[in-house]
């Protein structure tokens, strides 16, 4: 399956051999998300709505299926224009939309149950109770975590029937998809609703225990390298995974083609039993088109060494060679690929030298040797390569510089059979069967072996044959003339009674009738009833909850001290959320013995090899704050009397998802962190302010990462085996451009977490909330010291006693902090309406 963010990869995919496409469609003006923007992640590229049925005919024509992203939380004031989409994609016959949110996964299965849903990456789905999970809300295929390894997959395959889908190429996040919430924290742009703005691409300053750590040429850490799994497809296909999908809805055309190529060829090569034929240039041109560096990553087993380089964030394409000298007219480069006059080159000066920003490069003039210039260029010499006129500033360019192959002129040479197709290049099979009786007229059908077949007559019966009668050889050579139609004959078979004459022009005619008729019939779309499913509509003015219960405070812990700390303040409840779960149980009692409420955060992802810890958790006989998919699935039917809290990490955006979740033993919710606290306001009008739970003050988890920062840059080990658990006697932070120092910690599966130093605060929006029927409010502590804890927990204790105002709880959560406190995602914008009439199921 391959990305099309416009219509010449769409064209570039088919030639090239896609089986699927993968596409975002904007709607019609008008019927958008509240910002303008269609309902999928990759909001500057995408389809037109009124484009979508001849899109789809075209494909269907190829014999390629489209697949539509609406892979975006979805809020609650979109939830009618969502739905009108929906029916759109429906009746414009698309095979099948990809989801993000539960709740309108359900909802357009229940709009149109012929319509196939793919639960996104974006579910974050790394286990078979995860896949499940998207099954319970219509979906019939999953997309897998890229983080998982082939022994992962494996093991999802094995159980669960469910279709498994898997990337193979592309660029990767260094944070969970559907868990980064570092746009929203930063920017107030959502990686959720298709806003990320790479802050996984920047650089940082690495802090261990205070001290400033050097980084070498590694300051872009949390900027990994690209998915690059050609080798693994043998693999892939004998596990049974259903559709390896290439990731880049930004890249061009020559990317799209050249990965749909090589992919089809691994696929159609595994499949027949032959071995990987990839060449050198072949890997090359991959590596040219569009790199920061490939490698299998994850998908080949965990090696921290290696996911993230950490040198530069961008493209860097092939290494060429390294610098040895800047001359007068030129830089003296020792070359390890041989180059040419016209190639673009960029000489990489490590991101970690002063001053930052611009990289020297340009077109390659002309290549020296000996004082004359030369045309023989071998792999291994030292030539001076010069550019054009001020092109390259040597001032800036160092001895030991990389230098990259950026642009290769000879590469769209190579590509444009496939990009510039006016026949198709890649066909379809078809198989023919003739039948010719003489006296009668002959019948060709054709069948694509799709469950589609066209049956076309000639006008005249066949007549005696005087001289050569018609045989098999002759029909396959005749109908096997299928160039331009985007079909090869595969097969033939032939009813032949008495010696036939039919004229070629006739078999011709007859041919070409033939494939008019089942290029038509792949073309039509598939018959679906589609119907809206929300109906009715709540008041806008609604009725005042009763706010009579008096609010309560929820402490969430992260160490023993910590804990201390918050049994001396006496919250309704303490969550522990420690790095080691197994350390859990004294603590658990600690609590009981206090007569405090007690729960247990389970971790936000769970690989199959971790699924023990459900009964782990289940046997502390604490509450589970449940942060993951799976686990939620995993519980259901096991939890016995355990309350149940579903986390933020369940993505509650809506009314659908929260009541859905609610459904599944939850006894209350956090809404995700992509809704500001007027959502959460309207949310909890909605379900009722009692089910939901939100986070007052806590810092948000901006990234959740496989890739452990404590294993890269604290041991020499690759993974939790050998890398002597540094994170277990070191604190780690990271420094941004703008200062602020963000803390790591890793949880029980050795996966990290970024935090947001400053502390998010709800202050200002915490009357708000309790006049919506919101009474639970949980404090979630980091790195704070025991003083700090027990500080915030009796500010905000006071406050909602109402001995102090606004100002002043938020005068005393800044003392408590030397960095300041945000708002963070809570902002609500200027001209964020009062709740209009919303929807209700």
């Amino acid at each position: 399956m391959s990305p099309v963010g416009g219509l010449p990869q769409l064209r570039a995919a088919v030639e090239a051999g896609a089986d699927a496409v993968f596409f975002g469609v904007n709607p019609v003006r008008g019927e958008g998300r509240q910002d303008g923007a269609g309902f999928h992640a990759r909001a500057k590229v995408g389809f037109e709505a009124e484009a979508l049925p001849e899109i789809m005919r075209g494909l269907h024509a190829r014999g390629v299926q489209g697949f539509v992203t609406f892979n975006v939380l979805v809020f609650d004031r979109e939830l009618r224009d969502a739905e009108r989409q929906l029916i759109h994609l429906a009746e414009s016959g698309v095979d099948a939309i990809i989801v993000q949110d539960h709740g309108v996964a359900r909802l357009a299965h229940e709009i149109c149950p012929d319509l196939p849903i793919h639960g996104s990456t974006q579910m974050s789905i790394t286990s078979a109770e995860g896949a499940e999970l998207a099954r319970r809300f219509g979906a019939s295929r999953v997309v897998l975590g890229r983080e998982l390894s082939l022994r992962d997959i494996g093991r999802i395959a094995a159980q669960t029937d469910i279709e498994l889908e898997t990337f193979v190429h592309g660029a990767l996040c260094v944070s969970y998809s559907g868990q980064c919430f570092s746009s929203e924290a930063w920017g107030g742009r959502s990686a959720n609703r298709g806003q990320c703005a790479q802050a996984c691409r920047l650089p940082y300053d690495l802090f261990v225990d205070g001290a400033a750590r050097d980084l070498g040429d590694a300051r872009y850490l949390l900027s990994p390298g690209d998915l690059y799994a050609l080798h693994q497809v043998p693999d892939l296909v004998k596990l049974g995974v259903d559709c390896l999908k290439i990731e880049g809805r930004y890249k061009d055309a020559e990317f799209v083609a050249l990965t749909t190529a090589a992919y089809r060829k691994a696929v159609d090569e595994a499949w027949a039993g032959l071995p990987l034929s990839v060449t050198p240039q072949e890997e090359r041109d991959l590596e040219q088109v569009y790199s920061r560096g490939l490698g299998p990553h994850f998908m080949a087993g965990t090696n921290h060494q290696t996911v993230v380089r950490g040198r530069a964030p961008r493209h860097r394409g092939v290494r060429v060679g390294t610098v040895r000298g800047v001359t007068e007219r030129g830089v003296l480069v020792e070359l390890s690929e041989t180059v040419k006059p016209g190639d673009g080159l960029v000489f990489d000066p490590a991101n970690w030298r002063k001053p930052e920003g611009r990289e020297e490069g340009g077109f390659l003039y002309g290549l020296w040797q000996g004082g004359r210039q030369v045309e023989d260029i071998r792999a291994g010499g030292t030539y001076e390569l010069r550019f054009g006129r001020g092109a390259v500033d040597g001032r800036r360019v160092r001895e030991g510089d990389p230098v990259w192959r950026t642009q290769d002129p000879t590469l769209a040479a190579r590509v444009k059979p496939l990009v510039e197709a006016t026949d198709p290049v890649y066909t379809r099979p078809v198989t023919a069967h003739f039948v010719g009786r003489v006296g009668e007229a002959p019948a060709l059908t054709l069948d694509d072996g799709q469950g589609h077949r066209a049956t076309a007559t000639a006008p005249e019966p066949l007549s005696p044959a005087r001289n050569r009668a018609l045989d098999e050889a002759g029909l396959r050579e005749s109908l096997g003339k299928l160039g331009g139609t985007g079909y090869h004959l595969a097969g033939l078979s032939a009813e032949l009674q008495g010696a036939g004459f039919l004229p070629v022009s006739a078999l011709n005619a007859l041919r070409r009738e033939a494939v008019e008729a089942l290029t038509a019939a792949r073309a039509q779309a598939p018959e679906r009833a589609a119907r809206p499913r929300l109906e009715g509509a709540l008041p806008q003015h609604l009725p005042r909850p009763d706010t009579a219960a008096g609010p309560r405070l929820h402490a969430l812990v992260r160490t023993p001290e910590q804990l201390a700390a918050a049994i001396k303040e006496r919250p309704a409840s303490i969550t522990l959320d420690y790095l080691e779960l197994y350390g859990l149980g004294p603590s658990v009692e600690q609590v009981r013995t206090a007569g405090i409420e007690v729960r247990v955060a389970s971790p936000r992802i769970l690989k199959p090899t971790e699924q023990n810890l459900q009964k782990f958790l289940l046997g502390l006989g604490a509450g589970i704050l449940v942060r993951s998919g799976g686990l939620l699935e995993g519980l259901q039917g096991q939890a016995g009397d355990t309350p149940l809290t579903g986390d933020f990490s369940l993505n509650a955006a809506n009314l659908l998802t929260a009541r859905a979740l609610l459904d599944l033993g939850l006894t209350r919710l956090t809404p995700t962190y992509d809704l500001n606290a007027r959502q959460i306001t309207e949310l909890a009008t909605l379900v009722g302010g009692e089910r939901l739970e939100a986070v007052a003050y806590g810092h948000l988890p901006v990234f959740h990462t496989e890739h452990c920062v404590f294993c890269r840059f604290l041991s020499e080990g690759t993974d939790y085996t050998n890398c002597g658990h540094p994170c277990e006697s070191h604190r780690v932070a990271l420094r941004d451009e703008r200062g602020f120092m963000h803390p790591v910690m890793a949880d029980v599966g050795c996966r990290n977490t970024v935090f947001e130093g400053r502390p998010q605060v709800a202050a200002a929006h915490l009357r708000e909330w309790r006049e919506a029927g919101l009474r639970d409010f949980r404090l979630e502590f980091v790195h704070e010291t025991p003083e700090q804890v027990r500080a915030v927990v009796a500010a905000h204790r006071d406050f909602l006693a109402g001995a102090c105002g606004v100002a002043e709880l938020e005068a005393r959560l800044r003392e408590q902090t030397d960095q300041g406190t945000t708002e963070g995602s809570l902002f609500v914008p200027q001209g964020f309406g009062e709740l209009a009439l919303l929807p209700m199921v």
